[in-house]
């Protein structure tokens, strides 16, 4: 280090700024628009990738061109789509338009969401507290466990064959 620190005191005056200056820089965040009045989020989740857009509107959901419905037909994964909107408190309040690759259909559900609340918060910085308290800007990190040599999965053993 260029300066020598040897107690509390200056390492305190080493750091530039108080801590409450410091809060209130983290907190004044800018809305990340486009042209159209648009943020764009990518999500992830599993194998599957979602690029989302997100604008003021009637609460229309849209992914890869068909309706929320036509694509997640099972309701568990409609409920999973729209549980952002419900914790920031505004449902039917923005349109959605996402384009999902790769996975299935419960981890592209996945990687919506996550998209959807990445965009949310870009589009409207107030909605960060309560999406980031439901755990909904964090990625979910869990992929499947690759299969081993010698076994049959990734854990599970051939069946043993005493003769």
């Amino acid at each position: 280090m260029a300066e020598d620190i040897k107690s509390l005191d200056d390492l305190k005056s080493a750091v530039s700024g108080t801590p409450a200056a410091a809060v209130e820089a983290a907190v004044n965040r800018q809305p990340q628009r486009d042209d159209l009045g648009r943020s764009y989020a990518t999500g992830k989740r599993k194998d599957a990738v979602a690029r989302v857009w997100v604008k003021p509107g009637s609460g229309k959901v849209t992914v890869n061109g068909k309706d929320i419905d036509a694509y997640f037909a099972r309701p568990v994964l409609q409920m999973i789509l729209r549980q952002p909107f419900e914790v920031a408190g505004v449902t039917g309040q923005y349109d959605v338009q996402a384009t999902v690759k790769g996975g299935g259909l419960s981890g592209q559900a996945g990687a919506v969401k996550h998209g959807i609340s990445q965009a949310l918060q870009l589009h409207e910085p107030g909605l960060r507290a309560a999406l980031k308290a439901a755990g909904f800007l964090t990625r979910d990190s869990r992929v499947v466990e690759r299969k081993k040599y010698g076994k049959a999965k990734a854990r599970r053993s051939f069946q043993f064959s005493k003769r």
